[in-house]
C-alpha cells in the first residue's frame, strides 16, 4: 500500500509515456488533471490486488478516442460521471477503481474519480502497456464480463451499453458513441470481484510507471543516459533497436483512431538505415530497412 501525492504524478506520467508507446492519451495533460484533483481532494491510496478485501467491487475506468483529438479537446471529469453511471445502473457501489491500461494518460485517469470519491486505486491494469481497442484487455481475454459499460462525455451525455455478444462488439459500439461525442470520452465497466482482478489483471504496473519515471528523472539530473537508466532498472529488459531522427510523419484521424506512419533516419551506428513505424494510436510495427524488428506486445 502506498499513496499517490502530487510529487508522484510527474514520474508516473513519464513512465506511462514509455509504457504507452505513443498511445493512451497525452500523459502530461493527464498529469495536470490528476494534480488538480489530488490538490483539491487529497492523495489517493494504492492497493495491490492482494490487499483488496474479498468483497471488493472494482470498477475499471479509462479514456477512449483519438489521442490527437485529446490534445486539443481536454477531458474534464468524464471518468467520474462514467463510473457513477455504472454504479447507478448496476446498483453496486465501487470500493476501488482500476486503470484500463497503464499507458499514457490512462495510467492516471482512475486517480481523478478516485480522489473525488475517496476511493483507492488498484496497482494493476488490463494491458501492461497501451493497446488501441477495448477488447484487448486481459480482463476480457480471461472471460470477465465487459458489460454493462457506461460512456460519458464532457457535455453531460452518458450512454449505457447493457449487453454485447463479444467484447469486440462492445468496442465497436463504444467507439461509435465516442465519435458522436467528439472522438474523446471516458468509460467505466461493471464492477469486478477481487478474485477476478487477481486472476486477470497485470499487477504492479502503477508502481512500475512511477519507478521508470524516477529512473529517467535521476538520469537527467545526473547527466546520464535515460535509456540506460530504463534498461538498468531490471523491470523492463530490452535492447536498442534503432537510434535516429524523425524525418516524416503521416498521421490521420479515422474511425476514432489516430493512424499513420512515422519515418526515422538512422544516426551514429545506424547511419544510412531507415526505420518506419506503423501506429494506430499506439506504435504497432517497426520495420528497419523493410525488415520487421518489433511488433506488439513488445514496447
Amino acid at each position: 500500500m502506498w499513496q499517490v501525492t502530487e510529487d508522484d504524478l510527474a514520474p508516473i506520467a513519464i513512465g506511462a509515456g514509455i509504457l504507452g508507446t505513443g498511445g493512451g492519451g497525452n500523459p502530461y495533460i493527464g498529469q495536470l488533471r490528476a494534480r488538480q484533483a489530488i490538490r483539491k481532494y487529497g492523495p489517493v491510496t494504492v492497493l495491490s490486488p492482494e490487499e483488496l478485501p474479498e468483497n471488493a467491487k472494482v470498477v475499471c475506468v479509462g479514456g477512449i478516442g483519438a489521442p490527437t483529438v485529446g490534445i486539443e479537446k481536454i477531458r474534464d471529469i468524464q471518468s467520474y460521471h462514467a463510473f457513477r453511471a455504472i454504479e447507478d445502473y448496476t446498483g453496486e457501489r465501487a470500493t476501488a477503481l482500476i486503470s484500463n491500461e497503464i499507458g499514457g494518460s490512462n495510467s492516471v485517469e482512475p486517480l481523478i474519480p478516485a480522489a473525488m470519491a475517496g476511493l483507492p486505486v488498484v496497482d494493476a491494469d488490463g494491458m501492461g502497456r497501451a493497446f488501441p481497442e477495448f477488447q484487448m484487455k486481459t480482463f476480457f481475454v480471461y472471460g470477465v464480463p465487459c458489460c454493462p459499460m457506461a460512456i460519458a462525455d464532457e457535455k453531460g451525455n452518458s450512454v449505457i451499453i447493457r449487453e454485447t455478444i463479444t467484447p469486440h462488439w462492445a468496442e465497436r459500439l463504444a467507439r461509435a458513441a465516442t465519435i458522436q461525442m467528439g472522438c474523446v470520452a471516458c468509460y467505466a465497466v461493471a464492477p469486478m470481484s477481487a478474485e477476478q482482478v487477481r486472476r486477470t489483471a497485470i499487477p504492479n504496473t502503477l508502481t512500475l510507471a512511477r519507478d521508470l519515471g524516477r529512473a529517467v528523472q535521476q538520469a537527467h539530473s545526473e547527466g546520464g543516459d535515460p535509456l540506460e537508466a530504463i534498461l538498468g532498472l531490471g523491470a523492463c529488459p530490452g535492447k536498442v533497436l534503432f537510434n535516429g531522427k524523425v524525418v516524416d510523419l503521416d498521421r490521420r484521424t479515422t474511425a476514432g483512431f489516430a493512424r499513420g506512419t512515422v519515418t526515422i533516419d538512422g544516426m551514429d551506428s545506424f547511419a544510412g538505415e531507415r526505420m518506419v513505424i506503423d501506429f494506430q494510436n499506439e506504435n504497432l510495427i517497426a520495420r528497419r530497412d523493410g525488415e520487421i524488428v518489433c511488433t506488439v506486445p513488445d514496447l
